[in-house]
């Protein structure tokens, strides 16, 4: 096992999980419940679970597209998120 490549994608899930709105939906779960037991095992195995599709649909994107042709489609897709977040949008306040 690569405990270089462990400690890396569970930093990075753990960073980036923290304060989104899953975790705010545990969090008022957990506290409006009966049985915090429940939640806590239902939201784990729920993590559980989209982290183990990812790597399932990554490992087969990784043996269909090279990692050049991902790399540059997730590079453009960034890009593309930039400038929109960059560009005055219409207002949807009337």
């Amino acid at each position: 096992m690569d405990w270089n490549l462990l400690a890396l994608s569970f930093t990075a899930v753990f960073i980036s999980e923290l304060g989104d709105k899953s975790q705010l939906a545990a969090i008022v779960l957990g506290g409006t419940s009966k049985s915090p037991k429940a939640v806590f095992l239902g939201t784990a195995t729920a993590l559980l679970l989209a982290s183990f599709l990812g790597v399932l649909v990554g490992e087969g994107t990784a043996q269909i597209l090279p990692e050049r042709v991902v790399k540059a489609v997730a590079a453009i897709g960034f890009g593309l998120l930039a400038v929109r977040l960059l560009w005055p949008g219409e207002s949807t306040a009337d």
